[in-house]
């Protein structure tokens, strides 16, 4: 059973204003940051901040705690989980309107943060607590000779702004339940939902004290968990130059990491697609969250036979499509995070349109709303083809015969999602196989995820690591031992 909180109490400013956790709620030493609702420049409320001695206080307290944790009985730690995942149930509405407003995101993507995410990563994870964790090996000797999964102690998960829980609880989850202790640094634009929240669930779910820190805070507090020598492993969501920076610092200590980073991900769409059904799937993939996801469909390549035609129904359902503020209109696309944001964008479409794309569609925007933005006519050296957009932009290039696509597809550092329309299954399975992608959607555009599925990218999309599912989370947030019993001891020759 939960605990008896009341209906929208989970996230009463009262408890967490200007305030860090570390198992109670406390001031920190940093300065406090002004939460805002990037729809309007309301505030939100003061966030409380972390330095690094914050962390280093933080990470000595969960090396203690954590020990007391993994050696509880695996039901136990289930059933906080279970818990967790109930609290997400019983509070969606609530949990939703604080992703709408800190995130920009329209009702259907909060309420899958929540309801999928949230919950099912609670459950997911409760159900790998009592998940076989070793296996009996064969030996030559006599002997009986096993390996074993171990906690690693400390997991540090740092975590970003756009989709802000589901990118911290897929990590934080798993972690916990598997006998380890977590330190979160969420991202200080959405700190309340990708942090306060997780801290409050946890809490009121009966996590004992010390094992969850949720610490805000900039660049300085994450290089602290990544350096700090008692936090083995870290978990990143993120763009790929920080990762890289993260990978670099922990190869010194020789530190495990989990990257997932930045995408410039191709839905190619074939001669033969539903054009209608494609141009919508189009349009999700790169419109949706105002484009500010990883797996966003970056780059349409489409067959010459058909782009001209894809080009105009894509730019008609973007200029259809509302823009405004999620939290008090029914729209499909909310802000964009912050003016920095806004502009890196705009410069990437203008500077497109310098190199010779067309606008077929958007282009503008009002304070941080961007409008639905189709380009076409992409030359290869534009910006907007080679780099990660993260905005609702739509680049269309076009292509002649599968090996040209499959060519255009591959010429990217990243390696996220891919996407691939097309009635012919098998012509589109075999296309798939020639391009490097750590997710493939045959008949589906490149934003997907669940809690269930190894998650992960390939090239400056990641390290090849994963998180999500039995076997990719034992992976990830435990170490490998081996264990050898004998019944008596040898007589050895010395």
């Amino acid at each position: 059973m939960t605990r008896n909180v009341d209906i929208m109490t989970l996230l009463d400013p009262s408890t967490w204003e200007g305030r860090i956790f570390s198992g109670e709620w406390f001031v920190g030493s940093g300065e406090h940051y002004q939460a805002t609702e990037p729809a309007t420049g309301k505030s939100l409320g003061l966030v409380g901040s972390a330095t690094a001695d914050d962390v280093k206080a933080a990470v000595e307290q969960a090396t203690q705690a954590q020990q007391d944790w993994a050696a509880l009985p695996y039901i136990e730690r289930a059933c906080v989980l279970r818990r967790a995942g109930e609290l997400f149930e019983k509070h969606h509405k609530e949990i939703e309107d604080w992703i709408i407003r800190e995130s920009g995101a329209i009702r259907a993507f909060a309420t899958h943060q929540t309801r999928s995410d949230g919950t099912g990563e609670c459950y997911e994870a409760a159900a790998l607590s009592a998940a076989p964790y070793g296996q009996l090996l064969r030996s030559q000797q006599h002997r009986l000779s096993f390996s074993r999964r171990l906690p690693v102690g400390v997991v540090g998960v740092i975590s970003p702004f756009n989709a802000p829980v589901t990118l911290a609880i897929r990590a934080v989850a798993p972690a916990l339940a598997l006998g380890n202790a977590v330190v979160l640094k969420p991202d200080l634009r959405t700190a309340i939902c990708g942090g306060v929240l997780l801290a409050r669930i946890f809490q009121e779910a009966g996590l004992p004290p010390g094992l969850l820190h949720m610490l805000p805070g900039g660049p300085k507090v994450g290089a602290a968990i990544v350096d700090h020598p008692q936090v083995p492993v870290i978990a990143f969501t993120g763009s790929s130059a920080t990762g890289r920076a993260i990978a670099t610092s922990a190869a010194q200590s020789f530190k495990r990491v989990h990257l997932e980073l930045g995408g410039n991900s191709a839905l190619i769409v074939l001669d033969d697609a539903d054009l209608e059904k494609a141009v919508s799937a189009g349009a999700f993939g790169s419109f949706h969250h105002a484009g500010q996801i990883c797996m966003a469909s970056s780059r349409h390549l489409v067959h010459s036979s058909i782009v001209h035609d894809y080009v105009a129904r894509l730019a008609e359902h973007a200029r259809a499509l509302p823009v405004g503020d999620p939290a008090r209109e029914n729209v499909a696309i909310g802000p964009v995070i912050d003016a920095g944001q806004r502009d890196r964008i705009h410069q990437m479409v203008t500077d497109s349109l310098d190199a010779g794309a067309h606008l077929a569609a958007g282009g503008t925007y009002d304070g941080l709303f961007y409008r639905p933005t189709v380009l076409a006519d992409v030359p290869l050296t534009a910006r907007a083809y080679g780099e990660e957009i993260f905005g609702p932009v739509a680049p269309v290039v076009s292509f002649d015969d599968l090996d040209q696509a499959a060519s255009l597809a591959s010429d990217t550092g990243y390696g996220l999602s891919l996407g691939i329309l097309s009635r012919d299954v098998a012509r589109a399975m075999t296309l798939a196989e020639r391009i490097p992608s750590g997710l493939v959607h045959i008949n589906d555009q490149t934003v997907n995820d669940e809690p269930t599925i190894p998650f992960g990218g390939v090239g400056a999309s990641g390290n090849g690591s994963r998180l999500g599912g039995q076997s990719a989370n034992l992976e990830a947030f435990t170490e490998s031992q081996w264990v050898t019993v004998r019944g008596e001891m040898p007589q050895y020759r010395f």
